[in-house]
């Protein structure tokens, strides 16, 4: 009769593995001998080595019970349908180690490939980290907004990006961050906004007031991210007092009077 270090020592498991198995029964507690320790005999030891040998090759211990006392065609069936669970967690675990690694910069977090390319091309053309982290910010949302129309936006950025204006767009805003309100280059920026957004107006490229209506909140939402410093606002005033609305999906509206916004 062994006691329960000796049977926890030749099955290869810690005291507290058998105590376990003793609370969630699948290891029947022995009776204990005069001095009031557990007394194991063989078959305790042999059917300890068992659970001790499913549950290190991955089977989970709510079906240990089922397959100990399994007949040995349903023991087989139940093996095959274990491996095939522990072969999916290995691909799902593979692929989670795909995610990590591409996480490793921090960057890629909730972005796809095509963004983070496009951000790059950002970088190449001069704009500073601090304007491509509030890129980034908007395109986390419309990503995860619209995930399967995320590659067609950004090859359409890409398009844009042959412009010469856009381009030109992109460095003056980049610098513009930190101007004032009142500084006198803002009208250059919307100078240059307005001969781009001109130009899709006559190729019919700008969306008609109230198409998708129900994404407005979205739109709002990131129209927020320029009007939250002082010279976006300005920008965002004096294009609505030429007649143009919004900077997500620019609308023609009726020009504003001049100087009702005190812009």
């Amino acid at each position: 009769m062994l006691t329960i270090s000796q049977v926890a020592s030749y099955a290869g498991v810690t005291v507290r593995a058998v105590r376990h198995y003793h609370q969630i029964g699948l290891l029947p507690e022995p009776e204990r001998d005069r001095s009031g320790y557990r007394s194991y005999d063989a078959a305790a030891l042999v059917r300890l080595i068992r659970i001790h040998t499913l549950a290190d090759a991955g089977v989970p211990l709510a079906r240990v019970q089922e397959l100990l006392d399994a007949a040995p065609d349903e023991f087989a069936r139940s093996i095959k349908e274990i491996d095939r669970g522990l072969r999916a967690e290995m691909r799902r675990l593979r692929e989670n180690r795909k995610r990590i690694a591409r996480l490793a910069d921090g960057e890629s977090l909730a972005l796809p490939r095509s963004v983070l390319d496009y951000l790059d091309r950002l970088r190449g053309l001069g704009v500073d980290e601090e304007y491509i982290a509030l890129e980034r910010d908007g395109w986390i949302m419309v990503a995860a907004h619209a995930p399967d129309e995320i590659d067609d936006i950004i090859a359409m950025k890409h398009r844009e990006l042959d412009d010469p204006d856009t381009v030109l767009l992109y460095k003056l805003i980049n610098e513009a961050i930190h101007w004032p309100a009142d500084d006198p280059r803002i009208v250059e920026i919307v100078d240059v906004m307005e001969r781009i957004v001109w130009r899709a107006a006559e190729a019919g490229q700008l969306g008609e007031t109230g198409d998708d209506d129900r994404d407005q909140p979205f739109v709002d939402l990131l129209d927020a991210l320029p009007a939250a410093s002082p010279g976006g606002r300005r920008v965002i005033a004096l294009l609505e007092e030429r007649g143009w609305k919004g900077w997500t999906r620019i609308e023609q509206v009726p020009p504003r009077r001049l100087g009702a916004t005190g812009a």
